[in-house]
């Protein structure tokens, strides 16, 4: 394909491919991963049928949902099974979340006994049920109890490399993010990952790269920039302009793990071929849904495939009347047969490329407990969730960093 028939936004028109050695595989201890590609982790997104198929499509670093201390350390179902992996997925990424160092530790203890290769810590989620007990996002605000919480990671998990996710802060009153790798490089940490918007934006406007350079210049461990990659050519204009080690991609995979393909091509200098057409992406999306299907039973599965198709499809002229059908569908037959209806030959249109498939782009007023902004110092760890109750509603936080 030559790059005047590129298949990119008029943003990526002219963005070149990697040239020979440009970029370096991203080192996580003994971890080599290339391309320096890390799927980021989403609640109710990054399960093992989802890392399994972008797996497929594009070597990288492919991180699970996250996982709470508390629902791990109870056994709770759901997130045993979340946890949990399958023969052959190597290496093993877990997100762990938890404000308490004494459930961090135990945690990431028996995590490095069932032989995961990578331990990833949220400490970006904006959502408010998290952060009202001083949880995600707000912890930061507390380097103590950052440092803590890391240092109970670190020391649990031997040689098993640990990552850090942050955002820039709050908001524009409490930027965190410098105190944030301060204290990761003091503490052992691996690697950070830079969300570069705060807790307040959410997912709206345009992250802030300027944020991932200035961490970049600021600490000596590996950075990671994530925000914004929609396109394989956003990655390689992101660690062009700000320095960073490897990309995290979030909401641009969504409905299109393919995207990882051709980040992986591009990384390797090979100009990527287009997107699917509509019949493709239709094939696709039965194959994710069957991997669903076995591995959380097909009810279940299918309520998942209802927002999955929603993305797959998203801009696809033939799949405006699509939606209605979603909301009823129970069984793979009944998905089948809605999938097998469009019109296969419908080009992947341009105009999806940079659409956000799943986060709404507006502000929030971040909520914390009360009196939480009074002693920046201290190293309470919060009480978080404790009960059986409390702790199956923690599992169905959809909380990306």
């Amino acid at each position: 394909m030559t790059e005047t028939t590129r298949f990119a936004s008029e943003l990526n028109r002219d963005v070149p491919v990697a040239g020979p050695q440009e970029f370096s595989p991203l080192a996580l201890k003994s971890l080599r991963v290339w391309p320096p590609v890390v799927l980021a982790p989403m609640a109710g997104i990054t399960n093992y049928p989802f890392r399994h198929m972008c797996r497929e499509f594009g070597a990288g670093l492919f991180v699970s949902e996250m996982i709470t201390a508390r629902g791990f350390l109870h056994g709770n179902r759901v997130t045993r099974l979340l946890a949990s992996s399958q023969p052959g997925e190597s290496p093993r990424s877990v997100q762990v979340y938890g404000a308490d160092p004494v459930d961090i530790g135990e945690m990431v203890r028996a995590l490095v006994a069932e032989g995961v290769d990578h331990i990833d810590m949220n400490f970006g989620c904006p959502v408010a049920k998290v952060t009202r007990q001083g949880g995600g996002s707000a912890v930061p605000l507390k380097p103590r109890l950052l440092a803590r919480i890391v240092r109970a990671a670190v020391s649990s998990a031997g040689e098993v490399p640990v990552t850090i996710k942050v955002r820039k802060g709050i908001d524009d009153g409490f930027v965190t993010y410098m105190d944030s790798g301060r204290v990761a490089q003091e503490e052992g940490v691996t690697a950070i990952g830079l969300h570069a918007r705060s807790a307040a934006e959410l997912y709206s406007g345009h992250a802030d790269w300027s944020a991932i350079r200035k961490l970049k210049e600021s600490v000596d461990i590996p950075v990671l920039g994530n925000g914004d990659i929609w396109e394989c050519w956003d990655a390689l204009r992101m660690m062009r302009e700000t320095g960073c080690d490897g990309v995290i991609v979030g909401r641009g995979c969504l409905g299109r793990p393919w995207l990882f393909r051709e980040l992986a091509e591009a990384f390797e200098g090979v100009e990527p071929a287009g997107p699917p057409k509509l019949g493709e992406a239709a094939q696709i999306a039965l194959r994710h849904a069957r991997s669903l299907s076995e591995f959380f039973g097909e009810g279940p599965a299918m309520q998942q495939m209802r927002k999955w198709v929603g993305w797959y499809t998203k801009g696809f002229h033939g799949a405006a009347n699509l939606r209605a059908s979603l909301s009823s569908i129970t069984t793979y037959e009944e998905l089948e047969r809605l999938l097998r209806a469009l019109p296969a030959d419908e080009p992947f249109p341009l105009r999806a490329l940079r659409v956000s498939r799943a986060k709404r782009g507006r502000r929030q007023q971040v909520k914390l407990p009360e009196g939480y902004l009074d002693d920046l110092m201290d190293d309470t760890p919060p009480r978080g969730p404790r009960s059986v109750e409390e702790i199956e509603a923690w599992e169905r936080v959809h909380c990306g960093g």
